[in-house]
């Protein structure tokens, strides 16, 4: 690969990456720990992310369960629980708080298949945009002792990078959206 092209490259990989980070915090009718990673608790005063101050595990399939470090802390994880929009009501038992999963509906795994769908073309349209880019700063390069044959194949190299990330985008895209419709 061209140096000139690598930026771009890496731009893709963290659109990419972003999109598996999304992706990650759709539930899918599983306890998954990473339903809670953007979760904030006010300890003290700062927001603070919720691994930081409690271990999440994975007691059964369909519950999580949250031990804060502080029982102090229960009622704080609670209430940023509930003003999420994870749609799980947490059970706090005084020690612990637990989330139970309920079991996703057939319109439910249809709707979270469209916003995968979506989020996907938000990737692409971001990958085109990205290869946009790119296409503007190699025709920048023309008069700077740069042939018109290695411009061609600078773009055509661009076009080729950004198709596999497209495709990458769309595996994705079909991996989650198969996991959610799966029972």
């Amino acid at each position: 690969m061209d140096d000139r092209l690598k930026d771009f490259d890496n731009r893709m990989t963290k659109t990419l990456k972003n999109l598996s980070e999304e992706f990650q915090s759709i539930r899918a009718g599983r306890a998954n720990p990473h339903i809670l990673d953007k979760l904030r608790v006010d300890y003290y005063g700062a927001e603070t992310p919720l691994q930081q101050v409690a271990n999440v595990t994975v007691s059964d399939a369909r519950t999580l369960q949250i031990q804060p470090w502080e029982v102090t802390l229960l009622k704080e994880i609670e209430k940023a629980i509930e003003l999420s929009d994870i749609g799980i009501n947490p059970i706090n038992d005084g020690k612990v708080i637990r989330l139970s999963f309920p079991v996703l509906t057939e319109e439910r795994r249809k709707e979270l298949a469209k916003d995968i769908k979506k989020r996907g073309e938000e990737a692409k349209v971001a990958v085109r945009n990205i290869r946009r880019d790119g296409n503007d700063s190699i025709k920048k390069l023309k008069g700077e002792d740069v042939s018109e044959d290695e411009i061609k194949d600078l773009t055509d190299e661009l076009q080729k990078i950004t198709d596999s990330y497209i495709k990458k985008v769309d595996d994705a895209v079909d991996a989650k959206s198969k996991e959610v419709m799966t029972i």
